[in-house]
């Protein structure tokens, strides 16, 4: 049966005030699962308006203790909720069912670790010139946080964002991509299960005008965006008009560096790893593979060889290795940027088009995509594809490495490969990119921060940075000498 979905503002379920839904469609067989309620400009104003009143009123008069044992209870309650939701996200969004369940923990682990941090926000007493003055700086947070997330991983992205904003005091209107909605709203029936107040979480739903309404109500007092550049220019123009601050996570084009002493059979898993897992729709996904030449060839063919076996098909099955493109636009747009690879001049190694076989009729099924002897100004090496194709671009010396890595306007992640620990340290530090993995890839930890340099967004997400993304430092002055000064000669 499909689920019809309201939104939830001020803790309680409503339909659209415009009484609109979408469809959620399954990229696997093209059914629909599900209807997602359209918020109109005027629900979203009112879930802003819930949010605010629950921060005046209660939520900011919280202590953190109450905080954190909320915010465990979530974690609970997801763990006990895991399997159903991973099935749900991957029914939502094509992704294999062994990573959607694995995510689920994940979202877990990061909202305990934020509990953690409710009540170790300590502020700072502050030396200064002046005597018998004291002085102390806090943190107390922003207010009203609107969050917009993305398709790919809604519930990892949403706990990128949501559980620090909640430990450090905020209230969070979510709106999550029209393409994958469901997950989302199953976290807001969670929050409402573990006993948060009303208005403290709300979630609207809708398409691109749900999300140019959010950003610009007036009442958010920061913006979190996960999404392409584009969409992020045009938030960060609409915050700028309101003067509010953002954090943006934009994606990238991450270069994964091969060198010839590499461990070859592991570089090899991280270079497939890097690229096929989440079939290619992750912000840092390893879609250039720098190869030193000494092992060029020898990579190409091993990963050519790998690509052509990896196991397509039902993403609720454990032995999927690879799942659909998460819906129709973005599976056109892969195809689109393939069929310029091959009017480049790149070389093809490996798939090339539309997976095609049985169990993969219905699907928006695309073949793990290998180019060779890429020039790193192809539209293939230079633009997000957001997909399972890889770029395979050879090099000589570590220097010419860094430019071709660095030759880029993103700056999320990137990955180096070498039993050289001088030549690894050497390259991290001049590599631009956010994260760096070192004989290894696409991991991450709560504790860890994640964020991106240039085209990729500012501002950071998980890990101490990410709970300080949603306060601000408020100062204090105290004189306690008892003087009656004549204010027009105070110094500064």
């Amino acid at each position: 049966m499909t689920q019809t979905y309201q939104l939830y503002i001020d803790g309680a379920w409503r339909a659209g005030s415009g009484g609109r839904t979408l469809p959620a469609i399954n990229p696997y067989d093209q059914s629909v699962h599900a209807h997602i309620a359209v918020a109109t400009e005027e629900d979203v104003d009112a879930a802003v308006r819930a949010a605010r009143r629950a921060f005046e009123a209660v939520w900011s008069k919280s202590t953190p203790g109450e905080r954190a044992r909320l915010l465990n209870r979530v974690a609970d309650l997801l763990d006990g909720d895991a399997e159903r939701m991973a099935l749900l996200e991957t029914t939502d969004n094509g992704k294999v069912i062994r990573e959607t369940h694995n995510q689920m923990g994940y979202a877990a682990r990061i909202f305990r670790y934020y509990a953690a941090w409710a009540d170790k926000m300590h502020g700072d007493v502050v030396p200064l010139d002046q005597k018998d003055t004291l002085d102390f700086a806090i943190r107390v947070p922003y207010g009203v946080i609107g969050a917009i997330t993305a398709w790919n991983s809604p519930v990892a992205i949403l706990c990128n964002t949501l559980p620090a904003a909640l430990a450090a005091g905020n209230c969070v209107v979510l709106k999550p991509s029209e393409h994958a909605s469901t997950t989302t709203l199953e976290i807001a029936r969670l929050i409402e299960r573990a006993g948060f107040p009303a208005g403290v979480v709300n979630v609207v739903t809708g398409e691109a005008d749900t999300g140019r309404a959010l950003v610009s109500n007036p009442g958010i007092d920061k913006i979190s965006f996960t999404g392409s550049p584009g969409v992020g220019r045009a938030i960060a123009a609409a915050a700028g008009h309101n003067l509010k601050p953002l954090t943006l996570e934009l994606g990238g084009k991450s270069p994964n560096i091969v060198f010839d002493d590499a461990d070859f059979d592991r570089a090899l898993i991280g270079a497939l790893a890097g690229i096929f897992g989440a079939t290619g729709q992750t912000c840092i996904a390893g879609s250039r593979l720098l190869v030193q030449r000494g092992i060029y060839e020898r990579m190409v063919e091993g990963l050519a060889g790998r690509a052509a076996r990896i196991r397509m098909g039902d993403p609720r099955l454990a032995e999927t290795e690879m799942g659909t493109a998460a819906n129709e636009p973005q599976f056109n747009r892969i195809l689109s940027f393939i069929e310029d690879a091959k009017g480049q001049g790149a070389r093809l190694v490996a798939g090339g088009g539309r997976a095609e076989g049985p169990g993969l009729e219905n699907g928006f099924f695309i073949q793990p995509t290998i180019f060779a002897d890429v020039r790193n100004e192809m539209k293939v090496a230079s633009e997000e594809i957001f997909g399972p194709v890889l770029s395979i671009i050879p090099f000589d010396e570590e220097d010419e490495a860094v430019q071709i890595a660095n030759d880029t306007a993103y700056g999320l992640a990137s990955g180096i490969w070498s039993q050289d620990i001088s030549r690894c340290l050497r390259m991290m530090r001049a590599i631009q990119s956010g994260v760096v993995w070192v004989n290894t890839y696409r991991v991450a930890a709560p504790q860890a921060p994640f964020g991106g340099m240039k085209d990729s967004g500012y501002g950071r997400v998980r890990g101490e940075a990410g709970i300080l993304e949603f306060m601000q430092t408020k100062n204090v002055f105290i004189d306690f000498s008892g003087d009656r000064r004549d204010p027009f000669s105070m110094k500064f």
